[in-house]
C-alpha cells in the first residue's frame, strides 16, 4: 500500500480508520528504512510482521514473483511445490553469480539485496562481538569445514609453491579434512601439558617453519573455540610469528563469536601480527539449521578473492535464516543471549564440580577455555575401561545430548593419519574425562537436569562395579587390585 492507494481508501472506508492504519504501516517501514540507511543490526529487535513485511518486499523484486514474467531460461525460479515455495518466502533465485556468490543478480534485486544486507549485518555483529576492526565478510551456504576449503583453494594461488598447513593439534575430523580436501598435507604439531590444559607448543611450530621453509607452507591453521582440556590456540603468539615469516594464517573460529575471550584473541592477533581470515560457524553462534558460515578477515580484497572462489550461485537459505535471527533478536537481543551463556558457563563450573567432588573426581582446571568444561572420570577408568564408554552410552540413551566422554588410548585414522589418543587432543593425556560445555542458548534447566542424571548414571555404574567385586572370588595372594608389597 503506497499513499495513493491509502488516498483511495479513505473512499471507502473512515478516512481516521486508514490514517491510522497509514500510521502504523509507516511505523513497519520506518525500521527497514533504517536498516538500508545504517547496514546495521537494529539495536531492538523486530516484529514477527515487520520481518514478513520486509521479506515479501524483497521477494517482489524477485523475477520470478513479476505478474505477467515470462521466462524462457533454463534457471527462471520456477518451484513445483508451493510449500517449499513459502518456505522460502518466494526467494527462490539463490545468491552470487556463476563467477562471485557476492555478485548482484540481474534477475534477482531482491535476493542480491537480501544478501548485501545480511553480510552488512553479520559484520556489525562480528564487530559488536569483539572483532572490531574486521573490514569484510560474507555468509557462504557451506558448514565451517568445507569454508575452511574454500580458503586455502584461494590461499593455493597466492603460493603456488606451498605443500603444507601447519596444525596445532584439535581432534575434530572436519577441520582436518577440509586441509585434506584442498590438497594439502598437514604438518600436526602436538599440543603441550600445562596444568590440565593442552596448549599450543609455540617452540614446535617455530621448528616445523625452520624445518620445511616458509614457501613450501600454506598457512598456519589455528583454533580458537575447542573441548577441553585444549584451549584456545596462542593467537596472539601465531599470529607474530606468521608476521614474522610472512606466512598466511587462517582461524577456525567455529563456534567463537559466542565468546568474548575468542574475539579478543582474533582482534589482537590481527593488531600484533596476521591473520588472513577467520570462519565461524552459523548454526553453532546464531541458532539456526546447520548448513552456512561467515568467512570474515581484515583485508577487504583478501575476503573478496575468497568469495570470488566459489563456484556457481548459491543457496540463499543460510543468509535468509540467519538475517530473520537477527533480525527478530536486535543487537540487545543477541547480547542479552551471549551475557546468559556466559552466567550458566560459570554455574555448569560450580555444579560440575561439587558433582565431581561428591564421587572422588575433579573439575580440570583449564581457565583459558571459556565455553567447555572437562571433568575427571579415574574412577570409573580404575573399574574398566568399559565403564567409561558405558556412561556415554547411558547418558545418550537417558536424552543428555553433547555431553562426551573421553577414554584413553583410543586410535583413530584419518585420511592415512594415525591419531593416538584421538579426542583428546593429545597422544597419552593423563585421565579419562567428561565434557561439557556452556553454549549460546543453553538454559540453566538443561544444567539441572544434566547434572541429575550424570549423577545418577556415575551412582549406577558404581553400583554395578561394587556388585560384580563383591560376588567375583577372592584374588590369589599377590594377584587383583592391591598391591602386594
Amino acid at each position: 500500500m503506497n499513499s495513493e492507494n491509502f488516498s483511495l481508501s479513505e473512499r471507502i472506508v473512515s478516512t481516521a480508520y486508514v490514517r491510522q492504519g497509514s500510521q502504523a504501516r509507516r511505523g513497519h517501514e520506518q525500521l527497514i528504512r533504517q536498516l538500508l540507511e545504517q547496514g546495521k543490526c537494529p539495536e531492538e529487535g523486530w516484529s514477527e510482521s515487520t520481518v514478513e513485511l520486509f521479506l515479501n518486499e524483497l521477494a517482489v523484486m524477485d523475477s520470478n514473483n513479476f505478474i505477467g514474467n515470462c521466462g524462457v531460461g533454463e534457471r527462471e525460479g520456477r518451484v513445483a511445490s508451493s510449500l517449499v515455495a513459502r518456505r522460502h518466502y518466494r526467494l527462490i533465485h539463490g545468491i552470487g553469480r556463476s563467477g562471485d556468490i557476492a555478485a548482484v543478480q540481474p534477475k534477482a534485486a531482491g535476493s542480491s539485496l537480501l544478501n548485501k544486507l545480511t553480510n552488512s549485518v553479520v559484520l556489525d555483529i562480528l564487530k559488536l562481538s569483539g572483532v572490531r576492526s574486521a573490514a569484510s565478510c560474507f555468509v557462504v551456504p557451506m558448514a565451517t569445514g568445507m569454508s575452511l576449503t574454500l580458503c586455502f583453494l584461494t590461499l593455493r594461488h597466492r603460493r603456488p609453491k606451498a605443500r603444507y598447513i601447519v596444525w596445532p593439534r584439535i581432534d575434530q575430523k572436519s577441520c582436518f579434512k577440509a586441509m585434506i580436501t584442498a590438497g594439502f598435507e598437514p604438518v600436526v604439531v602436538e599440543n603441550v601439558l600445562e596444568g590440565d590444559e593442552l596448549r599450543t607448543d609455540l617452540e614446535a611450530v617455530e621448528r616445523k617453519i625452520e624445518e620445511l621453509g616458509a614457501e613450501s607452507i600454506l598457512c598456519v591453521h589455528s583454533t580458537t573455540s575447542c573441548f577441553a582440556p585444549r584451549v584456545p590456540d596462542r593467537l596472539e603468539e601465531l599470529a607474530a610469528v606468521c608476521a614474522k615469516h610472512n606466512i598466511p594464517h587462517i582461524v577456525n573460529n567455529a563456534y567463537g563469536v559466542q565468546s568474548s575471550k575468542c574475539m579478543h584473541l582474533i582482534q589482537q592477533g590481527a593488531r600484533v601480527g596476521r591473520i588472513d581470515a577467520f570462519v565461524q560457524s552459523l548454526d553453532k553462534n546464531f541458532m539456526v539449521p546447520v548448513g552456512g558460515a561467515i568467512i570474515a578477515g581484515f583485508d577487504e580484497s583478501f575476503i573478496q578473492e575468497i568469495s570470488q572462489m566459489y563456484p556457481g550461485r548459491a543457496s540463499a537459505s543460510p543468509s535468509l535464516d540467519v538475517l530473520i535471527t537477527l533480525l527478530t533478536l536486535g543487537a540487545s537481543g543477541y547480547k542479552k543471549l551471549l551475557s546468559e551463556r556466559k552466567e550458566i558457563y560459570l554455574s555448569l563450573a560450580q555444579e560440575l564440580k561439587s558433582l565431581a567432588s561428591a564421587h572422588g573426581e575433579r573439575l580440570l582446571h583449564t581457565p583459558h577455555n571459556p565455553i567447555s568444561l572437562a571433568m575427571s572420570l579415574d574412577g570409573l577408568q580404575a573399574k574398566s575401561d568399559k565403564a567409561v564408554t558405558q556412561l556415554g552410552s547411558m547418558l545418550f540413551t537417558r536424552q543428555v545430548s553433547g555431553a562426551r566422554v573421553i577414554p584413553l588410548g583410543k586410535e583413530q585414522t584419518i585420511s592415512g593419519h594415525t591419531f593416538r589418543g584421538f579426542m583428546s587432543h593429545s597422544e597419552a593425556y593423563p585421565c579419562p574425562y567428561l565434557n561439557a560445555a556452556s553454549a549460546v542458548g543453553i538454559t540453566r534447566e538443561d544444567v539441572t537436569l544434566c547434572i541429575k542424571r550424570l549423577d545418577k548414571c556415575l551412582k549406577t555404574l558404581k553400583k554395578e562395579g561394587n556388585d560384580a567385586k563383591s560376588s567375583s572370588p577372592a584374588a590369589p595372594p599377590g594377584q587383583g587390585d592391591a598391591t602386594a608389597e
